[in-house]
Formats: C-alpha cells, sequence, structure tokens
C-alpha cells in the first residue's frame, strides 16, 4: 500500500511489533491499521517533505508516546500562556474532539496531527478520524479517515482543507531515518 502513497519511498528505521503493542499498552487503546502498516513499512522519517509521524521505536526523540505526550503539553503550556483560551474553530462543529486526541506528528510549518480516538474497530483493527491543529491552535481541520488517505489528501489539490488556502499539494515522497541517526539524536551532549 505505502508504495502506491509514496512514489519515492526510502525506509526509515521501522517499528517492531513488540514496540508497537508497548505504545499501545502504555497510551491505552489499540493503534490504527494504517499506522501500524505505516511503523511497519515506511518508519521513522519525513513524508512530502513535511510530515513527520511519531513512530514506536526505542529512540525518546522519534517514539510514538514520548512525543503524544511531549506534543500535548507543549500545546496545554502555549494555551496557558496566551491571555485567553482561544476560540476554536473545528471544522464540523465538534469543540469535544481536541478531548478525545492523541498527537501522533507534526509538519514542519507548526501543524500537530492527531486522532479522535473514538474510533470504530467494528472491521477488526480500528481505525480513527485524523485531525490537524494549525500552528494558530485556533484552527482544527479534518484531515483523513486513515494514515493513507491523509497522505493522499495532501498530495493532491485536498491539502487547501486540511493545511490552509496557501497550501500547494505534497511530493509524494518518504525519507527515512535510520536507527544509527535517531541514536544519534539521543545521545547526551
Amino acid at each position: 500500500m505505502w508504495a502506491e502513497v509514496f512514489a519515492e519511498l526510502r525506509r526509515g528505521c521501522a517499528s517492531e511489533e513488540a514496540e508497537i503493542a508497548r505504545a499501545e499498552r502504555e497510551l491505552g487503546f489499540p493503534l490504527p491499521g494504517s499506522y501500524r502498516s505505516f511503523c511497519r513499512a515506511c518508519g521513522a522519517g519525513l513524508a512530502g517533505e513535511l510530515v513527520r509521524v511519531a513512530t514506536p521505536l526505542p529512540y525518546p526523540a522519534a517514539d510514538l508516546v514520548v512525543r503524544a505526550e511531549l506534543i500535548a503539553h507543549s500545546i496545554q503550556a502555549a494555551i496557558g500562556l496566551l491571555d485567553a483560551p482561544p476560540a476554536l474553530s473545528v471544522e464540523g462543529d465538534d469543540p469535544t474532539v481536541l478531548e478525545r486526541a492523541c498527537f501522533f506528528g507534526e509538519t514542519e510549518d507548526g501543524h500537530f496531527l492527531f486522532w479522535d480516538v473514538t474510533g470504530d474497530d467494528s472491521a477488526g483493527e480500528p481505525e480513527y478520524d485524523i485531525w490537524l491543529l494549525a500552528p494558530d491552535l485556533e484552527t482544527v481541520r479534518f484531515g483523513g479517515e486513515s494514515l493513507d488517505a491523509l497522505f493522499r489528501r495532501l498530495q493532491g489539490e485536498g491539502v487547501r482543507t486540511v493545511l490552509g488556502e496557501a497550501a500547494t499539494p505534497l511530493p509524494s515522497t518518504f525519507d527515512g531515518i535510520e536507527a544509527a541517526v535517531l541514536a544519534r539524536g539521543d545521545e547526551a551532549p
């Protein structure tokens, strides 16, 4: 599937099943099927020269559980610094979507990717709707029903409905980061 999503796919450090299971235990919910597939087939890296998806890895700088907590804490801290809470503009008018958020990635231009973890798992592996919180911390847009759907949308004209009117379609690329590079990032200076 991922070779169809990314015309140029250079695989990064992939997640092992034990790491995926650890992340599920620590987060308290099953990870989406499309995401699990992405973790095994693509691994750590940069999609479309813009999107970083955290994956379950033994390297804290790239690990899903660590990044999810760090992103959520950073957003809460930034909102706490504002004079007034942001006036949320949520596509579909359901502001409670942020209450069910598990952050799992970010873009180079400041968007945060999250799942609404109330998805449907009636077909086996769950899928959770993917949303993006804009850099203004006020705008929440729907990204897709699965990770592959999100990337296909970002590679086409749908990118404007996800990243804003000024956005242009992302290239169909995935540039993986190898384990040796991730390990260097976790070394103490």
